[in-house]
């Protein structure tokens, strides 16, 4: 069972190092308190796609605690956190991995087929994927009909972040989701997207190399400032 914590993420005394690179990750502490939108920038290879690898289960810290929703990823094995991922954890990609061949409304309800767990209002999942893809500014034509490989890059980009509130999880993790968009797409986008995590009661942790979005948060770190790493041969 989960432990009391009031915290969406904390991350304590971590430590992680990448096989044969030379590569080690070490994060004395982070914290994303429920409901907090927090920014996290980093220039490539500084180690982002490791911590949110971490973060989301994908692998296991060497020390330390990894707690999402109060529960501590550490003793749980590959399967069990790729199980709790899924039910408590939505991921944005910086390249959306929609399933190109299938709707939109298809790849939005995706998440529930491994996560039943998650809360969908009044039972209807197709309703719930509609109201987030409609409030997201996705006709239902457009979201029904037709390959979602087919979508321009924005609408694909409403498309995953819809699919990653459906079912309103406590912790939502972006990575790169603005990069392709110029400063007025970034800000509609972002307006959108916020509007959607406080319906859903959703913490976010948003990570990204452009410091230009960062008044929109509640607050904004470095990398740098809250990690360290060792390189001595590939990047992470």
């Amino acid at each position: 069972m989960a432990d009391p914590d009031p915290d969406a993420l904390s991350l304590r005394d971590v430590r992680f190092g990448w096989p044969g690179t030379g590569f080690t990750l070490s994060v004395p502490g982070l914290r994303v308190a429920r409901g907090e939108r927090v920014l996290l920038l980093g220039a490539s290879g500084s180690g982002k796609s490791t911590l949110l690898s971490l973060i989301c289960g994908i692998n296991a810290a060497a020390t330390g605690q990894v707690v999402v929703d109060g529960t501590d990823l550490g003793p749980l094995r590959a399967a069990a956190r790729d199980r709790f991922r899924a039910e408590r954890i939505g991921v944005i990609f910086q390249m959306f991995n929609l399933l190109p061949h299938a709707s939109a409304l298809d790849n939005v309800l995706l998440p529930l087929r491994f996560a039943p767990i998650r809360r969908v209002r009044a039972g209807d999942a197709r309703m719930a994927a509609l109201g987030l893809t409609r409030a997201l500014g996705l006709p239902d034509g457009l979201v029904t009909r037709g390959p979602a490989g087919a979508l321009s890059v924005g609408q694909q980009q409403r498309v995953a972040v819809a699919r990653a509130l459906i079912g309103a999880p406590p912790l939502i993790v972006a990575d790169e989701p603005t990069s392709a968009l110029d400063a007025g797409a970034q800000g509609a986008f972002l307006d959108l997207m916020f509007a959607q995590l406080a319906d859903a009661g959703s913490s976010l942790l948003l990570v990204s190399h452009d410091d230009r979005i960062g008044a929109r948060f509640d607050r904004v770190l470095a990398l740098s400032d809250i990690a360290q790493t060792v390189q001595a041969g590939a990047a992470a």
